[in-house]
């Protein structure tokens, strides 16, 4: 499969997720978001995200692969047991890298050790940085 027939799968629960999110759109880079309840389900739905991956994150049998090609994952942090559980199911759906981006430097090791690529700290609302090296 094609890198550009991937989709980046967002976690974005906060302001630096959401102009993560606006970055993606400029540079028209398809994408999906993930979360795990409604109410934030219908806010992604106003910032005009179409593709949102409902997640069950206590019932593992519902973690199904989604017919969407998932490439890189970028998780922002508003939680760490809800990060946690995120890396869990996006490991298994693929094998790109998968970003945490937090404010905290406290759950690294743990991060990493789930199955984490990178874990970015930054005080910042920007890191459309980390797009650099997309097409």
């Amino acid at each position: 499969m094609e890198a550009q027939d991937e989709y980046v799968l967002v976690s974005a629960p906060n302001k630096t997720g959401e102009q993560f999110i606006k970055a993606l759109r400029i540079k028209e880079i398809p994408y999906a978001a993930i979360t795990n309840n409604e109410t934030e389900k219908s806010r992604l739905t106003h910032l005009g995200v179409k593709h949102i991956l409902m997640v069950d994150t206590v019932d593992r049998e519902t973690w199904l692969i989604p017919e969407l090609p998932i490439g890189k994952v970028y998780l922002f942090e508003s939680s760490l047991p809800l990060i946690c559980r995120y890396i869990q199911i996006c490991r298994s759906w693929t094998g790109k890298p998968i970003y945490i981006i937090t404010g905290s430097n406290n759950a690294r090791l743990i991060y990493k050790g789930l199955g984490a690529s990178y874990v970015i700290y930054t005080r910042s609302d920007d890191v459309s940085f980390l797009l650099d090296n997309e097409s």
